[in-house]
Order: structure tokens, then C-alpha cells, then sequence
């Protein structure tokens, strides 16, 4: 028999009534963030950044593709990973279907990595994405952006992430397993793995001049993290311990 609390019908609509309240209330939240978000003050872009994409090499303003607003997810793939990050492919499992619908709203949504093009395209295909997917292999636009970090930063304890600075090393009683657990699922020990970060950022062109908007890190991209808004919905809600995803064709 169950240990969670039962009730009637009428105890849980009583209830649920009156955590609706509270949902509107986060809506409501909600649009008052969104609307903070589209009043920061934009970052004029004048650094020349250059990527590899299907169609040649371009720069930031092409990676445009003729609309006027950019998002770009900064998809954790390292130039020695064997494989995507297992997190940010779960992300992306759920926006690849939404790039069309942005598309047709004057929104270009695409990825950028740093692992070579070649990598990234082989991954994409093996996960059956049609996203644009961008390499910034060899340039410092994941560095500037705040997703990616040096050997130096690393070895420092000092990286500057989701706008402070953390030390990611592992205790040392822990370094081994970490390190097995993602050779396992990208290819690399938790340094070369870590080096890089999950995030989001935006961008505008206007009047011919790209400026940068809005970027978030961490636990600021759950919310496009689809696979967890149904979690949150579930019975048993996230009910884990630890990493239990997985690239979809692994299951």
C-alpha cells in the first residue's frame, strides 16, 4: 500500500485549488522576468569571431541567417570529446523541433561548440538533429562567453562561471570514479569534460550593428530543459540521485 498521503476527491481539489493560486502567481513571476530580461542594456559585439558551419565559414552576424535575433545554446562539446555532453543532449532532444517555429518568428536558434565541425556534424547525425550546429574550434568566442576554460583556470581552482568563481576540481577521494563515469559517457576524465559549460546567450542586429543581450548558465537553462518541466509534473516528480540520463539511443 502506498505511504503517501490519500485523501477524497473534494480534499484534493480543495488543495489544488489552492496551488493554482500559486502557479499563476510563478506565471505571473514569470512574465515580470521576461520582461526584465528584454529591458538590460545591449552590448555592441565588435570582435571578430569566426566559425565553421555546413556552409562554410562565417561569422557571428552570418550565424544570423538573415533574421534579426540570434539564440545560441553553448552545447558542451569539447574538441577531445568522443561524444556530446549526455545533459546538453537531453536539452537539445527538445529544441531541435522548436528551431522551425523560432524560425518563422524572426528567432535563428543555433548551436555553437567547440569541438571540430566534423564531430559535431557525425554526432548530429547519430542523434537524428536537424539544428544548425556551429564549431568555434580555435576561436575565443566560448572563453568570452563564459563556457569554456583554460588549463591555467583549471589547475588554479580559480574558473570564473554563472557569473562568479568556483572551484569545480573533485575531492580526491572522488577524482577516479568522476573521471571513470564520464569516460565512459563522453570520452574524457571530468577536467576535459568540465572545461566546458552549459549555457545560453542572445543576440541583435539592428541597423547593421550585433549587440549582445542576455546569457544564462548553470541551472538557468533548466527551464529549457524540457525532459525536467515534465518531471516536475510527475508523480514522483525528479526523483534522482545523481546522473541517471542518458543519450537517447542508450536507453
Amino acid at each position: 500500500m502506498t505511504s503517501h498521503r490519500q485523501g477524497t476527491r473534494e480534499e484534493w481539489l480543495a488543495q489544488r485549488l489552492e496551488l493554482l493560486e500559486a502557479e499563476k502567481e510563478l506565471t505571473r513571476r514569470g512574465d515580470e522576468l521576461a520582461r526584465r530580461r528584454q529591458e538590460l542594456p545591449w552590448v555592441r559585439v565588435d570582435k571578430d569571431y569566426r566559425f565553421e558551419t555546413q556552409d562554410g565559414t562565417a561569422t557571428l552576424a552570418d550565424l544570423f541567417a538573415g533574421r534579426s535575433q540570434l539564440l545560441i545554446y553553448h552545447f558542451m562539446f569539447g574538441p577531445d570529446y568522443d561524444a556530446g555532453c549526455p545533459s546538453c543532449s537531453a536539452i537539445a532532444d527538445g529544441f531541435n523541433g522548436s528551431v522551425a517555429h523560432l524560425a518563422g518568428h524572426d528567432v535563428t536558434l543555433c548551436a555553437v561548440s567547440r569541438a571540430p565541425l566534423a564531430k559535431l556534424h557525425a554526432f548530429r547525425e547519430r542523434m537524428g538533429w536537424s539544428f544548425p550546429w556551429a564549431s568555434s574550434f580555435g576561436s575565443d568566442f566560448n572563453f568570452d562567453f563564459g563556457v569554456a576554460h583554460t588549463k591555467e583556470e583549471w589547475e588554479a581552482g580559480v574558473v570564473a562561471y554563472n557569473f562568479d568563481h568556483q572551484d569545480m576540481r573533485p575531492p580526491a577521494a572522488e577524482a577516479s570514479s568522476v573521471d571513470a563515469f564520464f569516460q565512459s559517457v563522453t570520452g574524457t576524465n571530468w577536467e576535459t569534460y568540465r572545461r566546458e559549460g552549459p549555457g545560453m546567450s542572445a543576440f541583435v542586429l539592428e541597423d547593421g550593428t550585433l549587440y549582445h543581450t542576455y546569457s544564462t548558465y548553470s541551472r538557468g537553462v533548466d527551464i529549457l530543459w524540457g525532459m525536467y518541466q515534465w518531471l516536475d509534473r510527475a508523480p514522483l516528480g525528479r526523483n534522482e540521485s545523481g546522473m541517471w540520463w542518458r543519450h537517447h539511443d542508450e536507453y
